[in-house]
This record gives C-alpha cells, structure tokens and sequence, in this order.
C-alpha cells in the first residue's frame, strides 16, 4: 500500500456473487441425489419356463410345441439360450425334470453376443415375433406295452447358456395305447364312378382288449394343396382285405391320398380316445376319365303322318350320369350300316326324325356322350315302318 492506496485482489469472487450460485446449486444438488437407485445385482439369466407346451401324437411319435421365453424370471431381455431338456414320465405329476429323456439343440436366434443388454432388448422388441420349440419323442414300444390305457406326462425345462433352468413348464399327457402300423400294401384305380383305395389288413388288428378298436382313415390332397381332406374311414376287427371308394373328385386331376390306423378306446364313464398311427407314403392318382356313361334304355319309336308331313318321334329313358353331355341318334335301313343323324349333341332324351320317306322301314338307336366325349355302346334298337 502506497500513498494511502488499498489494492483489491481481482481474480477473486465476491462473497454476493458466491452466495448466490451456491443458492442456485443446491436444488439441483439434492435432486440428482433423491432420483439415484441403490446398485442392482447381476441377473441370472434364467429363462422363465413356457407355459403353452402342447402335444399331439402320431403312431409311437410324440409332437411337443412350445414357445420360447424371451424374458428372465427377473424380468430382463434374455440374451441367449441354451438347450431344453424333454422331461417323460408316467405319473400324472411331474415337479421337476429328473433325468431328461431328451434335449433340443438351442435355436440360433438366441446366441451369445458381446452387446449391452439394451441393444438386445431392443433387437427382440422390434423383431416381435415368437420363437417355437419343438421335439419328436419316440415312445418306447415297451412303455406303450406295459401301460395299455395309462398316459404319458411330458413337461419341458429351458436352459440358459450356462446350463441352468428355472424350472419346469406346464404338464401335457397323451395316451400311451399302442397303435397299429400303417398297410404296406395301399394301393387304388379309377373307374367310372371315382377312385377306388385297397389295402390289406394284418393280423394285429385282433384286439387286444374289448376296450380298444382299430377303424383305418384315408385322406385325400389335391395336388399343390397343403391340407388333406378325410375321404372316409372303414373299421377293421378281422384279418382281411378293405377298400374305400372315392366318389368325390373331379376327372382330369392329381390326387395325393394316405391311409392310417386310427385306435380307438372307449372305457366307461371316460371320453372315447382316438390315436392315429402313423400315414402310408402318398400315393398319387390321376384321374383320367376313359369311362362312357350308362347305356340308354328303353328306345321307342312312334310313326306320325296321316294328314300331315311324316315323322318319327323317338324317346327314351334319360342317363343319369352327372358329367353327362348329351346323346346320339343312329338310323339305318334293314341291312344297312347306321348312320348318324344329329350334327350336334341332343340335349333331352327325345328326338324326332323327319326325313323319313313312305313305304320305307327305319331302325333306330341312341348313345350317350360325357362331357369329355366318351360315347357310350348304342341302345337297343327300336324299328318303325313309314306306311
């Protein structure tokens, strides 16, 4: 200090300024402190177990289905997935899987990756889609032997990758009644009235008990079509040879038909239980019509004249036949070749002929014609004499 001069340090804040930026700091302090969560633990990773597991059985196969988690237990996106054991028993509860009687493989569209769980919650939640499980269990034929009206459990466990679960799904049974194989010897023609389906019967089909019952089905797919339709079924109780007839079909197509032994059992105060064993391969059939319809029937033939121009007027009974198109007439003379007398089909069993001369005798004929032109043989003959 010189002169009387006080020299004020200028790189320091003056108290007013500080106070007031310490009170606009504060609020701001305490709200970040208030919204801060205590630490969470690492998750598992344990896949919540499914809970819409199904079955279907199918000769001595078991068909489960099932959706895969897409969530832990503790509510996270799952990353990855390791495999699902298949768990099997014979008692109608099953609390945990024990000893798996099989294993799917992990589906690739859970694998290990090296990205943040944030960016594999938001993969999965823009996909949107659910991912099926599915196995094919094999029933062991002496299982189905010693447990004639018993029932498989089946349940599922799904694994993480570290091979750890949290549990078994939801319980499914199926009937464990041993079904019959399929005929080896399926076969079938075309005929007039449809596809004719033959096949033998062995001697499994004596029943082993009056509660069980064999019937076998055949189904039927038009060529290019995903789903078959059921063209009947015929039961079975003896050895022997069956056959079915489908009437149903449209000519000038392919058509894929499977047979199978469907067992039926009917045990008192239970619902009737059917299991369908195991399908032929597919055999196809075209249906190429070569078939003429029926033969007309009852021609006859009446001479009209007498004071007007001369005809004969011809009917007949008609023809049935449900593609039928139409029907021939025919004439000739006695000794003479027939002859053709309509340029165009006749459509109703009747036809009058009025080129006919005086003193001359006629024989007449007709014939059906199918849609696709097949002709049938010629009527009967029927003969009138022009007076």
């Amino acid at each position: 200090m010189r002169g009387g001069f006080k020299r004020e340090d200028s790189s320091a804040l003056s108290w007013p300024i500080v106070f007031r930026l310490a009170t606009a700091l504060l609020p701001l302090l305490f709200s970040a402190c208030a919204t801060m969560n205590p630490p969470q633990p690492p998750s598992l990773e344990l896949p919540e177990a499914p809970h819409d597991l199904r079955a279907t059985r199918k000769g001595n196969s078991v068909i489960l289905q099932w959706t895969l988690p897409t969530n832990t237990t503790d509510r996270q996106t799952l990353r990855s997935l390791g495999a699902t054991q298949i768990c099997r028993s014979v008692d109608p509860t099953m609390k945990e899987c024990g000893t798996p009687v099989g294993e799917a493989p992990p589906t690739s569209a859970f694998t290990s990756s090296s990205k943040s769980k944030t960016s594999s919650r938001r993969r999965t939640k823009s996909s949107g889609k659910k991912i099926a499980g599915t196995y094919v269990d094999d029933l062991p034929s002496q299982l189905q032997g010693s447990n004639l009206f018993g029932s498989a459990t089946y349940a599922v466990e799904v694994l993480n990758a570290n091979g750890r679960g949290a549990g078994i799904s939801n319980l499914v049974q199926v009937p464990l009644t041993p079904t019959l194989a399929p005929p080896p010897d399926f076969s079938g023609h075309v005929q007039n009235q449809g596809v004719v389906l033959t096949w033998s019967v062995s001697e499994q089909v004596r029943r082993p008990d009056a509660r069980i019952s064999y019937v076998y089905r055949v189904y039927r797919r038009a060529e290019n079509a995903q789903t078959s339709t059921l063209v009947g079924e015929v039961a079975a109780s003896q050895p022997g040879n069956l056959s079915l007839l489908d009437s149903n079909i449209e000519w000038e197509q392919s058509y894929y038909y499977r047979a199978n032994s469907t067992t039926i059992v009917t045990e008192e105060s239970k619902p009737e239980i059917r299991i369908e064993g195991q399908d032929t391969p597919e055999l196809k059939i075209f249906t190429h019509d070569t078939f003429p319809p029926a033969v007309p029937t009852g021609l006859q033939g009446v001479f009209s004249g007498p004071g007007q121009q001369a005809f004969v007027d011809l009917v007949w009974a008609p023809v049935t036949d449900a593609d039928l198109a139409g029907y021939n007439v025919y004439r000739h003379e006695p000794g003479g070749a027939p002859i053709r007398l309509n340029a165009e089909l006749v459509r109703a069993p009747a036809y009058r002929d009025n080129d006919v001369i005086e003193g001359k005798e006629y024989v007449y004929s007709v014939s059906a014609v199918d849609v696709r032109g097949n002709e049938s043989a010629r009527s009967e003959e029927a003969s009138e004499k022009v007076p």
